[in-house]
């Protein structure tokens, strides 16, 4: 069954669809969301992104465009967390950095790696590689211009290459 047949059916009120939309999609969300966050609030923040889905499931006016609806919701769920994150650090003053630990296997390297990216440039090289979602979704997801997307995704390349090239891996 599509993702629009569900949420046509979710939309009606049947409980089963939205069940198995949540069960397809739950995953990919909480990849998104960790990426962008860590462990302990990524858990969260999921829990939050699939009440918002539940209450505004029914004004879902295109059900075909599920997939970009979700990560638009995701995208704010996460810049809100990121933005109350950000206040509370700078009214507090206090430049906490994480200690980082040395990754011994390259996913963890990689992952470390996105982390330090911007997170205009993490977002997109997120959604586009990691959630696989088109240019023009990655546009409609983050409210900017195909070609913002494209700058984006090679600012990020360029910059997660270098910090990869840094620690010695070489490509």
């Amino acid at each position: 069954m599509t993702d629009e047949l569900l949420v046509v059916r979710a939309q009606l009120g049947e409980r089963a669809a939205l069940a198995e939309l949540v069960s397809r999609w739950r995953v990919p969300v909480w990849a998104y969301v960790r990426r962008m966050l860590d462990a302990e609030r990524a858990d969260d923040v999921s829990q939050e992104i699939w009440l918002a889905v539940v209450r505004s499931l029914p004004r879902l006016r295109e059900p075909a465009r599920f997939a970009p609806w979700l990560f638009t919701i995701a995208r704010r769920s996460v810049t809100d967390r990121l933005r109350s994150q950000y206040a509370r650090e700078f009214a507090t003053v206090d430049v906490a950095t994480e200690d980082p630990v040395e990754a011994l296997v390259d996913r963890a390297e990689l992952l470390s790696a996105l982390s330090e990216l911007p997170v205009p440039e993490r977002e997109i090289l997120v959604l586009f590689y990691l959630e696989d979602l088109s240019v023009e979704d990655c546009a409609q997801i983050c409210r900017i211009p195909a070609g913002t997307v494209k700058s984006r995704l090679n600012r990020a390349r360029r910059l997660l290459r270098e910090h990869l090239e840094k620690k010695g891996y070489r490509s």
